[in-house]
């Protein structure tokens, strides 16, 4: 059954007010607080992903290019299989803290990490020690930003104001990617090979420290009833609400694996096939990552038009027609700004899920459970099909067979397509805007 006391969103020197009724003011400093730590710690996550190719060959000896960048991105696939963890044992405002101490502590000891030079075999072994602890950081981190971005927006307005979550994360892949740009202007591949690429996980150590501080100040947006209600915080209680379990997991699995494709590993694509020099492709990297935040709030600001049902529509016909002649004809470019037009078609498409991706999946399940529902079940399609994405593309180019991985992602695309004619009309059936009401907080939950 729903609860009786209603959700409320406090913003620190405020009056409690009833969740959606805060001013644009509130609301908006209330987002730019959990954000700041969601930047943050996909800066921390992604500066792997992006100084990976000065670093592989470090700690992979022995390989050669695509052996040590297949390598890195196995040790990033596996730092996404905690992700689960972190997203079933951390709470709501507690996880919003603890999670960028972790995420900071791991960027600290990556800056101090020994290399297969000085440790030999050891060195792999400690760098995916540190990214475990990184991945139960994130995993703890997406579903309590999640729901708190998605409840403190205003109704009406969630699509556009929650679409600052993946604002905040794509950031963190900008911040990530400028930092490249410059080092690699400043320093040279070189310097930057020998030891520089520490450099970034020391900033990411600072900056988490500042996040930590403004982080500090949020408060619980739903109620103590609903935080202490039987069976909160357990996957038994999770599991009770199967179809909102079942759509998330598919959406997330496609969303996730077509973002860490046309994002993350678009990178060592341009490098690895296409054959474009590192400083160029972080260059255009850099664009591309900077013009697919500013389409963020513009396509959450549709959604909440034409309802989150239509916009994932959107998305999935897209990436079931995208995948093959996109990555094909990025394959064969001599031009990397023609490479990097091609990406931005599949970000302009990939949009109308990352903007919405928060707010879609909080809108399925009851307050008592959202922050497990969303965060947990995110988290295992997020690490089976994200983290493995980069991985799964090298090891099929690794073996002669790169041409088919376009199709695996369109294979992927369609079983979304699935979950996404199984969703319901978020402007009738949001557990947000209307718990009492939604199909997904009654009949789920009561077990009809």
């Amino acid at each position: 059954m729903a609860s009786t006391s209603d959700p409320v969103a406090v913003v620190p020197g405020d009056k409690p007010a009833v969740m959606g009724q805060l001013s644009t003011r509130e609301t908006v400093w209330a987002i730019v607080k959990a954000s700041s730590g969601n930047l943050v710690e996909w800066f921390d996550f992604y500066i792997y992903a992006f100084f990976s190719v000065y670093f592989a060959e470090k700690f992979f000896v022995g390989t050669g290019q695509t052996g040590a960048f297949m390598q890195a991105a196995g040790v990033f696939f596996i730092g996404f299989l905690m992700r689960p963890v972190g997203g079933y044992i951390f709470g709501r405002k507690d996880a919003m803290v603890v999670s960028i101490l972790m995420m900071g502590f791991g960027s600290l000891c990556l800056a101090m990490l020994p290399t297969a030079a000085t440790v030999g075999t050891l060195a792999p072994v400690l760098l995916l020690l540190v990214r475990c602890i990184q991945g139960v950081a994130v995993g703890g981190e997406y579903g309590s930003t999640a729901t708190y971005m998605s409840e403190i927006a205003q109704p009406g307005r969630r699509g556009f104001f929650s679409s600052f979550q993946y604002v905040t994360l794509i950031g963190g892949q900008l911040l990530a990617s400028l930092l490249a740009v410059i080092m690699t202007h400043a320093l040279g591949d070189e310097r930057i090979t020998a030891g520089w690429w520490r450099l970034p996980f020391v900033i990411g150590a600072l900056a988490a420290l500042v996040s930590l501080w403004l982080r500090s100040g949020l408060t619980e947006t739903t109620s103590a009833a609903d935080r202490n209600r039987e069976g909160s915080g357990t996957f038994r209680e999770v599991w009770r609400h199967q179809r909102a379990f079942w759509v998330v997991f598919g959406i997330t699995c496609v969303g996730s694996l077509t973002f860490y494709t046309f994002s993350t590993y678009m990178q060592k694509y341009l490098i690895n096939t296409t054959g474009f020099a590192k400083g160029d492709v972080a260059d255009v990297m850099t664009v591309c990552l900077f013009v697919f935040i500013l389409m963020q709030p513009v396509v959450g600001a549709v959604s909440d038009k034409i309802g989150r049902r239509n916009s994932m529509l959107i998305f999935v016909v897209g990436m079931i027609a995208l995948p093959v002649p996109v990555l094909s004809a990025i394959g064969r470019q001599v031009s990397l700004v023609d490479a990097g037009l091609l990406i931005l078609l599949a970000m302009l498409v990939l949009s109308f899920y990352t903007s919405i991706s928060g707010i879609v999946k909080a809108e399925m399940f009851p307050a008592h459970i959202r922050g497990l529902g969303v965060g947990f079940t995110y988290a295992i399609g997020n690490s089976l099909f994200g983290g493995s994405a980069e991985y799964v593309a090298l090891f099929m180019k690794d073996h002669g067979f790169g041409a088919v991985f376009p199709w695996y992602v369109v294979a992927i695309a369609a079983a979304g397509l699935v979950a996404v004619l199984f969703m319901h009309d978020n402007r009738r059936h949001s557990t947000i805007d209307h718990p009492h009401s939604s199909a997904y907080g009654t009949r789920a939950a009561l077990g009809r």
